[in-house]
């Protein structure tokens, strides 16, 4: 069955994955915090990723002499780590919202087979407010998401100009970057650290 589960996951076909969870006791909400578990261990591992991107980026620009060539080796390993770390971040953040929607609509379906019209009231309320969280979550995982780009764009821009200059002209080039590649990596953890508290808070609520 997991097996399964694995196939039909990998295959796009969100909806028959859902059933078939569901078939084994897993259902949209359990899905949805697992999902949100993932999107913020991405993120946690992205904020350290960054941090040794930027570390050996700083390496770089104090270089006093030797084989430039395998420091800018180390800085562009760096760069791709860093790159699948921002793709990690945003496919996590993409699968929290393909359950998100699947689970809201579901609720907001299953509201008319009430009967009580006082259960069907609270159940409405506790739909709104769950929505009112997860739009305040996902505008918090956006932003940290938007902040990558700053960093990555940097990142790039100096890893480029470093493959075609390696002589220490290009190192004192890098080291007027340090500063702006510094403060887009603080502001990307910083924004990244308000999302990881966001999805806590917002697991607490589903559980």
């Amino acid at each position: 069955m997991f097996a399964l589960v694995a196939v039909l996951s990998l295959s796009g076909c969100e909806t028959t994955y859902y059933s078939a969870m569901e078939k084994v006791g897993i259902h949209k909400r359990d899905i949805l915090v697992d999902r949100i578990d993932e999107a913020r261990d991405a993120q946690q591992q992205g904020q350290q990723q960054f941090k040794d991107a930027l570390e050996e980026f700083r390496a770089v620009t104090e270089y006093q002499g030797g084989d430039l060539a395998e420091l800018y080796d180390r800085l562009n390993a760096e760069y791709k780590d860093s790159m699948s770390a921002a793709e990690n971040i945003s496919d996590r953040i993409e699968s929290v919202e393909n359950v998100a929607e699947a689970l809201f609509d579901e609720w907001e379906s299953e509201l008319d087979q009430y009967s009580s019209a006082n259960l069907r009231r609270d159940s409405a309320q506790k739909l709104k407010d769950t929505k009112s969280r997860y739009k305040t979550l996902m505008s918090t995982m956006r932003r940290a998401e938007r902040s990558i780009d700053p960093v990555m764009n940097t990142l790039r821009d100096n890893v480029l100009y470093l493959k075609h200059n390696l002589n220490a002209r290009a190192v004192n080039a890098l080291k007027s970057e340090l500063r702006s590649v510094d403060h887009n990596v603080q502001a990307l953890v910083a924004a990244m650290s308000r999302a990881i508290e966001e999805s806590d808070r917002f697991i607490e609520t589903l559980r």
